[in-house]
């Protein structure tokens, strides 16, 4: 299917926009499709490459955990762009095998994370789903473990913010890595 949404990169402002481009080939060996929509509007495409910074430089919670909440967060809303890239960094940059992740998809107590993770991933996929039956016990549990308030809202923002990317690539019809704007 093609994207209902071209991308194209708003006049007088390419430079910028083909900087973020070339950062993000540097970083990934393409710009996904997703990210190219952002284009359209370079202040989106700056703040998302803002937050793919904060969480990709995360000083309190692993890349394990990050990027397994927004594969099981994609998972539970179908988005393949978000399921294809996330699947490729949780086994080929972090470890994980199709196996583990299988697991993780039919019980998030299979997570390949430790114990302690595993207390922040259910509070990230609970606040996709149903945020208001997230409660005070679930965030003691955090506590519990040694995560900060920051840590509870920082992966709850993660969540979030990959449902809302998702909201805009489907809302578009952006499906895949590439081949949407063909």
């Amino acid at each position: 299917m093609m994207a209902l949404i071209k991308a194209k990169i708003p006049e007088g402002e390419e430079e910028k926009v083909e900087a973020l481009f070339k950062s993000i080939e540097g970083a990934l060996g393409s710009v996904p499709d997703g990210l190219r929509l952002l284009g359209n509007s370079p202040v989106l495409l700056e703040n998302m490459m803002g937050n793919i910074g904060y969480f990709t430089g995360h000083k309190e919670l692993s890349q394990d955990l990050l990027f397994m909440v927004r594969y099981l967060n994609s998972e539970e809303v179908s988005c393949s762009f978000c399921i294809g890239f996330t699947e490729s960094v949780l086994i080929n940059h972090l470890g994980k095998t199709s196996e583990q992740l299988q697991a993780a998809k039919e019980n998030p107590d299979h997570a390949p994370l430790t114990e302690k993770e595993k207390v922040l991933l259910k509070i990230a996929l609970a606040s996709s789903t149903n945020p208001q039956g997230v409660s005070q016990d679930d965030l003691q549990k955090a506590r519990d473990v040694g995560f900060s308030e920051r840590n509870m809202l920082d992966v709850v923002a993660a969540a979030a913010y990959n449902k809302a990317f998702t909201h805009i690539l489907r809302t578009f019809k952006i499906e895949g890595l590439q081949g949407s704007f063909a």
